[in-house]
């Protein structure tokens, strides 16, 4: 098992998230060549993230998902592929049911699949990837497309299809 998965929400029961997570972070680590990892995951309402995300990010509002590694692990250089981390316990992962909810229905995509995009993106940031920098975002970004694609999941950065 890499995701140890702590469903405070039981909407999340019905996406059966403990094999979605556990597939979505398998395939993101097995395409850095990443063995052994572990990745704590949050799956809760848009009260309890908006209250995290205002303790640990100033920003009281609900977020899709947030992430904290245990460890900085980010490149040195924008558009740098981040070091391997050392500490394979990764870090922690929470994920807001409605935000998510929200979010697949107005872009028209099965929840399912949205989430999956979440989880990647939420272990590449454990993993020292991020977005602010255009170069970091490309990196990010690409990386998401390429392990999304193999789990065939469209690119959630392409244009939205007619």
């Amino acid at each position: 098992m890499i995701v140890d998965l702590v469903e405070e929400d039981a909407r999340w029961a019905a996406l059966d998230l403990e094999a979605l997570a556990e597939r979505a972070c398998a395939a993101a680590l097995d395409h850095l060549g990443i063995e052994g990892a572990e990745i704590a995951l949050l799956a809760c309402d848009d009260a309890r993230i908006a209250a995290l995300n205002g303790a640990f990010r100033d920003k009281g509002q609900p977020t899709n998902v947030l992430s904290w590694p245990s460890e900085e692990r980010a490149a040195e250089t924008p558009g740098a592929t981040p070091p391997a981390p050392e500490d394979l316990e990764l870090g922690d992962i929470a994920i807001a049911y409605e935000t998510c909810a929200r979010e697949a229905a107005e872009a028209g995509k099965p929840m399912a699949d949205h989430v999956t995009h979440l989880v990647v993106h939420g272990t590449l940031h454990l993993l020292g990837y991020d977005h602010i920098d255009d170069r970091d975002a490309a990196l990010m970004e690409g990386l998401e497309t390429e392990i999304l694609g193999k789990l065939g999941v469209a690119d959630p950065y392409g244009e939205a299809e007619a």
